[in-house]
């Protein structure tokens, strides 16, 4: 009795805490909006995308340098693309938001912060938000042992923060995809289902220790990994959108999808939402009376 009233307890106090975490990172920095109509399920082609910073610093023009120039040069090309994109986007938008679904990892994360920047957003990883109400990652981590249901109602909590709110760049968490609650949520936004190869994404949580116990190594990792998406593959599906990463390497030339970069990822992204705002203006004129 006394473990499931500390239980109890700790879910509760949860629970305050995220309602008072949320309102107060969000609404420092966010005007509330009345919640906006769930965005209908609409379905197009699928494009592919990827990450890694890439830097605009000048280099001579050295005769071994020529590689090195051109690819920087590129970068720089995409980097002004991104912003151009953005800004022809952002009126049609509206300040609708934006969920990023998907395995977790520096890909997803990188992207979230690029085009939170690019369309003058605001970026929030939903995981972390639950991980600082309850005081920590361990902290957190060890809630979910003690009391899962707890756990995933203060992950819904947390959505229903964000969903309150416009101009929103998120990076959700696996818990948005696993009740119809919180896939529900998401429909007050677009959500784009960022698929990333386990290979890479276990590669990134190897060379991330503080993610795994010290003796896991990449094949155990990645058998977590295939497990973990395959249970989630079918939440991920549900999204208005999936870029996947291999997709986007063949369609720009690159011989692996580890080549594509953040800002090659973030414009076939924006081409993605352009398509599905273009559909919903589309569907929502031809909903009107004559």
């Amino acid at each position: 009795m006394e473990i499931t009233k500390a239980t109890g307890t700790a879910t509760a106090t949860l629970a305050a805490a995220i309602h008072n975490l949320s309102l107060s990172s969000l609404s420092s920095t966010i005007r509330p909006r009345p919640r906006p109509r769930p965005h209908s399920h609409s379905s197009f082609s699928k494009f592919s995308l990827v990450s890694r910073p890439t830097s605009l610093t000048a280099t001579c023009s050295l005769p071994n340098e020529t590689t090195t120039s051109t690819t920087k040069v590129a970068g720089a090309d995409t980097s002004l693309q991104v912003k151009k994109r953005a800004a022809d986007l952002s009126p049609e938008l509206k300040g609708t938001s934006i969920f990023l679904l998907g395995m977790r990892g520096p890909l997803k994360t990188n992207l979230g912060k690029l085009l939170a920047d690019a369309l003058r957003y605001y970026y929030f990883d939903s995981d972390s938000l639950v991980e600082e109400a309850a005081g920590g990652e361990f902290a957190a981590r060890s809630l979910k042992e003690r009391d899962e249901k707890g756990f995933r109602e203060s992950e819904t909590e947390v959505l229903k923060q964000l969903t309150s709110m416009g101009r929103l760049v998120v990076c959700a968490g696996d818990g948005a995809v696993q009740s119809s609650t919180n896939l529900g949520l998401l429909r007050h936004g677009i959500s784009l289902w960022i698929d990333v190869p386990l290979d890479i994404v276990a590669r990134g949580m190897v060379e991330d220790k503080t993610q795994l116990a010290a003796s896991e190594s990449h094949s155990e990792v990645l058998e977590q990994l295939v497990a973990t998406y395959e249970e989630l593959r079918a939440g991920y599906a549900t999204a208005d959108a999936k870029i996947s990463l291999p997709n986007i390497a063949v369609k720009l030339g690159y011989d692996e999808p580890d080549l594509v970069t953040t800002e090659d990822l973030a414009l076939e992204v924006l081409k993605e939402i352009e398509k599905l705002t273009r559909v919903k203006k589309m569907m929502e004129e031809a909903a009107r009376p004559f």
